[in-house]
């Protein structure tokens, strides 16, 4: 069976605008407005397997991107390290300066 893969929305969201636009919107309408392969098909006006194939070689593509340059992860590690940060921050007593930049950097992160 064909299962989306949540990480594969994570990297289409991270690297998608590397994809090709066909790619792009293809994978746009699977992974974001949730619509089954029957349902692209139709709307770009192709079949099932040929969606599917798009779909195939995009994840490729992205899964690529990422091994090759891992900036997705890194930034998934970021963020982590950021709400401990925020965390700690909280807990503590700090000088605001420092406080302020954590919160500033966590914000930034989130973008």
């Amino acid at each position: 069976m064909f299962e989306k893969n949540l990480n594969i929305g994570y990297l289409l969201d991270f690297y998608g605008v590397l994809l090709s636009d066909r790619k792009r919107s293809v994978m746009d309408m699977y992974y974001n407005e949730d619509l089954s392969l029957a349902e692209v098909a139709e709307e770009i006006g192709i079949s099932r397997q040929g969606v599917r194939d798009i779909i195939k070689k995009s994840e490729e593509e992205l899964l690529f991107y990422e091994e090759r340059l891992g900036l997705a992860e890194k930034l998934q590690r970021v963020e982590a390290e950021t709400s401990e940060l925020c965390r700690i921050a909280d807990s503590e007593k700090l000088p605001s300066e420092i406080h302020e930049r954590i919160v500033k950097l966590s914000e930034l992160v989130r973008q």
